[in-house]
């Protein structure tokens, strides 16, 4: 597996272990519609929370979330769409978005409730 595809399993369980510990139910992880893939599904309280997991070494080149292109925006609202429809859901949908920054053995993790928002 590469480097890179490590970092980002790595990230990915982080994020999900910061979400549970906030008391997030996790639903899905790495659910697939077409071309996009939702990193996560939880239920927070009411709430659906789709949320896309962006993991890097440093932030030399910029912060993680700024990886996160209006293509992939698209992909997501689109997967999101059909997971809501396919399940029959009637919650409230919320985009976030789990920032880490994973140097060595320490992690910087940060939410972004609504997280498509700051772009």
């Amino acid at each position: 597996m590469a480097i890179h595809n490590e970092l980002g399993k790595k990230g990915e369980l982080l994020a999900v272990q910061h979400l549970q510990k906030k008391g997030y139910r996790i639903l899905e992880r790495n659910w697939r519609y077409l071309k996009a893939e939702i990193d996560i599904i939880a239920l927070f309280e009411n709430t659906l929370v789709i949320v896309e997991v962006k993991t890097r070494s440093s932030t030399y080149f910029g912060l993680p979330q700024e990886f996160i292109k209006p293509s992939k925006i698209k992909l997501l609202v689109s997967a999101a769409n059909e997971y809501v429809d396919s399940k029959n859901l009637h919650y409230e949908v919320r985009f976030d978005v789990v920032s880490i920054v994973l140097q060595k053995e320490t992690a910087k993790i940060e939410h972004l409730k609504n997280g498509f928002l700051h772009f």
